[in-house]
């Protein structure tokens, strides 16, 4: 039929050849593309664009002789789309569904009402979608009829078919339809499933029997049917339910909470179970930490990040691809941005829209890129709003996704959202910790005329709470003095403790030499405290070449010294912990130190380090490895008593350790 084109109608026209040759540009570039098929439709498009420049201007043809022919055609489609035994769907201009039959839904796997308003393109995969539009487009044009190979995505595997389009003119419509009809089928054997990947749906293959002629008598399909169709849907059900178990085992098995460890772990196993692609996209901890999402994202905080892509296999083509959807975050627009904005989940099981997802920073689409159909998105709340989304997309060799996928990926969203808050929690918390930590030892060491000083403080590997050792090294009335100290308990309140004491020694040190009658005094400030200290305080006092040295011991390990030569001797022990009783009594020693000779303060922590077999640490260890670095910078004496405490244990520190020594060095020169 020849039509005159009104300006209207020719920019209408143009407007669908432009996006119709952008499709084909991005389907050539599929790596399954069909490069017959797209050539065929490239050359249609010509066709049609020379058809419209010589309609242009041209005489309305006469559509009164084709009144006849349309009733026809509209009374032939009623009837044919009642009893027709092959798939049928009548489309508008723009390849949108009007109407589908009972073959053809059961051909998809799905229901006439699902299909009904959706992009006819919408149920086939990338690869035909662009020449299809085009060749759709040509139909509606031309009225020539054409054969167009076309997959499509069916609930369980694609389906191969060959759909003939006929344009058709029906009464009261302002403009020409299509019946597509898919003739016989071929439907080709699924590619292996991926380890653990069960169907995604518990609906069975349908349109074989009917396509194809299967000679099954029919009760005896029918029965066949059911069967399959039970088995299929408890062995998807019973597949969901253990990957719901493997991400809860998966995520809560970690002694310590790692939220990027837990993303990629729970990408991992959902692109191994249930998609070809995972999305995971988290609002950083520094932006999760302030108001609500909707209010931040006006203000460009609490934006999504991309976190982790993860996709099929490891070939270069899928790195390729995951790295480029690394490099773009989440766009105001796309699915994970809407879903992440309003906390609600979204499914698409035929996704139509290519821009779903965004695009990648060289401009095409995400969906064209990992050659997706379909896809979901649920959001990942930590209980209080939302903080991230999980994307899933498939190519529908597998199906694509259904009501249960939503459902599983939800409680998944949640899991790993509670992992994620426990994980901000610990780390701030640890950060808190460490900051009070620092807060309570000197960030320097001062320097002792004659003397060298070393210090070494490591804290327990298990739990974020503040440790109770502490040390300093601070003027004194007659010199200097030094105290290492160890308050029961960890936490904020052992923190407040600990600051207490060791204040209290550096001041009353000022105006009292003796470290007996120091202690006496810090033991008075600490009796209304809940918890007690252990501590050693060392006076310094020049004495000829060397030093002499004053200690007051209160319920803590001895101090050492190491002489130059290698020898040991151990001080005095004695005392009881500061803060338990009003008649306080100090274990008293006086040590002289010459030149080379060390004195070594140190935390039970030392002592107590245990190895996988509950032995500890101990005081001979201690010694043995003192005496072998005897002659060697104090700084490093403590460091390989440090090592050897490590390697013992393993790593596994149970308590903080804490060492401070003072070294003897000899007469300079001058």
């Amino acid at each position: 039929m020849r039509e005159r084109l009104d300006p209207e109608s020719v920019l209408r026209e143009v407007a669908g050849l432009e996006g119709r040759i952008e499709e084909l540009r991005r389907a050539a570039e599929l790596p399954d593309a069909d490069a017959r098929a797209t050539l065929d439709a490239a050359l249609v498009e010509l066709e049609l664009a020379v058809a419209a420049l010589r309609t242009v201007g041209g005489e309305q043809g006469g559509a009164a002789g084709h009144t006849a022919a349309a009733e026809d055609e509209r009374r032939v489609l009623k009837s044919v789309f009642t009893d027709a035994p092959v798939p049928l769907f009548l489309l508008d201009r723009d390849a949108g569904v009007r109407r589908v039959n009972r073959q053809a839904a059961d051909l998809l796997g799905t229901s006439t009402g699902y299909m009904a308003g959706k992009r006819f393109t919408a149920f086939c995969d990338l690869a035909t979608r662009a020449p299809l539009r085009s060749q759709l487009a040509a139909v509606i044009r031309t009225g020539r009829r054409c054969r167009v190979p076309v997959r499509f995505l069916g609930r369980e595997r694609p389906v191969d078919a060959v759909v003939t389009l006929a344009r058709v003119w029906i009464r009261g419509e302002p403009d020409p339809m299509v019946v597509a009809v898919a003739g016989p089928t071929t439907t080709p054997v699924a590619p292996a499933p991926r380890s653990g990947t069960a169907p995604r749906s518990n609906s069975i293959p349908q349109g074989d029997s009917v396509l194809q002629g299967d000679s099954v008598p029919q009760g005896e399909s029918v029965a066949r049917g059911v069967d399959v169709a039970g088995d299929e849907a408890v062995a998807s059900l019973v597949h969901r339910m253990d990957v719901m178990a493997s991400v809860t085992e998966m995520l809560l098995d970690e002694p310590v909470f790692n939220e990027t460890v837990a993303a990629r772990r729970c990408a991992r196993l959902l692109a191994t179970e249930l998609a070809e692609w995972v999305v995971i996209d988290l609002v950083p901890q520094r932006q999760a930490d302030g108001g609500g999402q909707t209010a931040a994202a006006r203000n460009g905080e609490g934006t999504p990040r991309r976190h982790v892509v993860m996709g099929p296999g490891e070939d270069e083509d899928a790195e390729d691809a995951a790295r480029r959807i690394s490099e773009t975050d989440p766009e105001p627009g796309t699915l994970p941005w809407t879903v992440f904005e309003t906390g609600q989940s979204d499914l698409r099981p035929h996704a139509e829209d290519l821009d779903l997802l965004g695009a990648c920073s060289d401009g095409r689409p995400v969906l064209s890129t990992i050659g997706a159909t379909s896809v979901l998105c649920v959001p990942v709340t930590d209980g209080d709003r939302a903080i991230g989304t999980i994307t899933l997309a498939g190519s529908g060799e597998h199906g694509p996704f259904a009501l249960l996928d939503l459902s599983v990926c939800e409680r998944i969203g949640r899991y790993l959202g509670l992992v994620i808050r426990a994980a901000r929690l610990y780390r701030r918390r640890a950060e808190v910790a460490a900051t009070l930590q620092a807060s309570l030892l000197p960030r320097t060491l001062p320097e002792i005329d004659g003397a060298e000083l070393a210090a070494r403080y490591t804290s327990a590997t298990h739990g974020t709470d503040v440790g109770g050792d502490f040390y300093d090294a601070f003027p004194a009335k007659d010199g200097w003095g030094l105290v290492l100290g160890d308050v029961c308990g960890k936490g904020e309140d052992a923190a407040a403790v600990t600051a207490t004491a060791r204040h209290a020694v550096r001041l009353v040190s000022r105006w009292r030499a003796d470290p007996a009658e120091v202690l006496a005094t810090v033991n008075e400030a600490l009796l209304t405290e809940d918890r007690f200290v252990t501590a050693v305080l060392a006076g310094i006092a020049p004495r000829g070449a060397g030093m002499r040295v004053t200690l007051g011991v209160a319920g803590h390990p001895p101090a050492i010294v190491v002489r130059a030569d290698g020898l040991i001797r151990t001080a005095a022990r004695g005392g009881v912990p500061l803060g338990l009783f009003g008649d306080f009594e100090a274990g008293l020693d006086t040590l002289d130190l010459a030149p080379g000779d060390t004195l070594v303060l140190y935390s039970d922590g030392v002592l107590d380090a245990c190895d996988v077999t509950r032995r500890q640490f101990g005081r001979d260890r201690l010694l043995e490895t003192l005496a072998a670095h005897a002659s060697g910078p104090v700084d490093d004496m403590l460091g390989a008593v440090e090592r050897s405490l490590l390697d013992f244990c393993d790593g596994d520190l149970r308590d903080d350790v804490s060492m401070l020594a003072l070294r003897v060095l000899p007469p300079s020169l001058d």
